[in-house]
């Protein structure tokens, strides 16, 4: 432990070398083996003159090294002897293997302050090895690839899309805030879908934000998942299924979405629904899982 000013003597009895009384005098240095010492506390002295023990503080105090008496000695006055005690409001360190179950508290962690998020990788537990105490960081003990969330939107109602622009798709997005930044973050988008004949293809792609994630490189510029026109007079629907997982490295909150691409804008697009419009319609969903490192 650390102290501000001088360090306390802990539990260190001494006794003072002898003084010799000089006539008309009140102060006087205290040694131990010819060296100054300082005691802890006027209290934490014991102090015989002329064979009476006398009161710390009334009948002498001190001050460093220097103890002074309430009043000039005399010749022939004796000082019999001064004992120092050290500081005895401590008992120091306890001698090894002297501590019992008894003599610690039983509850130590309820008063402790709790964490409020995963420890982090430098953060140190103790463990027991073979019967030795040792510490470890946490980055050595913590599993990886959990699942620290699952979070998942589903539309039910149905969207429809003549533009020929990539166009977020109305309710098809979800936001998750990732724990840690070395999270990873996989999503899952199931799109039913249908396209009116002759209009050629649709395609979806994710985002992560304003980001597009899981990008081609055939540079068709067409990096999701996509569908062609569905049969005649679009009475077919199909399931688009596309799995990703993203490096966001962020804590932020992040939304991820799906948006369509309508090819030919005199033939719509339509998500949960047949292009003919005539019942089976269906659900779609969105689903963001934090993987943990």
């Amino acid at each position: 432990m650390a102290y501000i000013g001088k360090q306390p003597t802990v539990g260190n009895f001494q006794v003072c070398d002898a003084i010799t009384v000089v006539n008309g005098q009140a102060a006087y240095t205290m040694q131990v083996s010819s060296a100054n010492v300082n005691p802890e506390n006027a209290n934490h002295m014991l102090v015989s003159l002329n064979g009476v023990l006398q009161k710390p503080g009334s009948s002498f105090t001190i001050s460093g090294a220097t103890i002074t008496f309430a009043s000039n000695l005399a010749t022939g006055d004796v000082i019999d002897f001064i004992i120092l005690l050290g500081n005895v409001l401590d008992i120091g360190t306890p001698s090894d293997d002297s501590v019992g179950a008894a003599q610690i508290k039983d509850d130590l962690i309820s008063g402790t302050t709790a964490l409020t998020s995963a420890p982090a990788d430098t953060d140190e537990f103790l463990v027991s090895d073979a019967g030795t105490l040792k510490r470890i960081d946490y980055s050595l003990i913590k599993g990886g690839g959990k699942i620290g969330q699952v979070l998942q939107i589903q539309k039910v109602d149905t969207y429809s899309q003549t533009a020929a622009s990539w166009t977020d798709i109305t309710g098809l997005s979800i936001a998750i805030t990732p724990s840690a930044t070395t999270s990873k973050i996989l999503v899952t988008a199931v799109v039913n879908a249908s396209k009116e004949q002759g209009g050629g293809n649709g395609h979806f792609r994710l985002l992560r934000d304003s980001t597009v994630i899981g990008v081609s490189t055939n540079g068709s510029g067409y990096n999701g998942f996509g569908m062609t026109d569905q049969g005649v007079d679009g009475n077919t629907m199909s399931v688009k299924v596309n799995n990703y997982l993203d490096s966001p490295s962020s804590t932020s909150e992040l939304t991820y979405k799906v948006q369509l691409y309508n090819i030919t804008n005199s033939h719509t697009s339509y998500v949960n629904r047949r292009a003919s419009g005539a019942g089976h319609g269906a659900t779609s969903t969105i689903t963001v899982m934090e993987v943990l490192a």
